[in-house]
């Protein structure tokens, strides 16, 4: 009986719950929402609402870019650690190595981008 591969509906969504999880169980608190989309070799993933009210009350702080700056600089060290645990995700759910990873967060609008470089054009393993 020949299986059926994921569409690339499914492995986005399967990304999305990867990523929601990562941040639940990683950085202690996950996004309201998450959305993954796949171009080419490409995997890019939008996250709303991620940062805490603390936060939130820090990027307020004068100079605004101090406040601003260490919310940045905080997530970034953050993601970097917890790096391999999400290309693993990756990895598994498409069949395919990450090469890169780019992110930035805004603290104006609670939005974090994530870009992943795949090695390929994503595939989905083998069953």
């Amino acid at each position: 009986m020949k299986r059926h591969s994921p569409t690339k509906g499914q492995l986005e969504a399967a990304i999305s719950e990867a990523v929601v999880q990562f941040e639940q169980e990683f950085m202690g608190r996950g996004p309201l929402e998450a959305r993954t989309f796949i171009v080419d070799d490409m995997v890019i993933i939008r996250l709303r609402g991620v940062l805490t009210p603390a936060e939130h009350q820090l990027a307020k702080t004068v100079p605004v870019d101090h406040g601003r700056e260490l919310i940045k600089k905080m997530r970034e060290t953050l993601i970097e650690r917890g790096r391999p645990l999400l290309e693993a995700a990756l990895e598994r759910i498409l069949g395919r190595k990450a090469i890169s990873m780019h992110t930035d967060i805004s603290t104006r609008t609670g939005e974090r981008v994530i870009i992943f470089v795949m090695d390929c054009s994503p595939r989905p393993p083998e069953r």
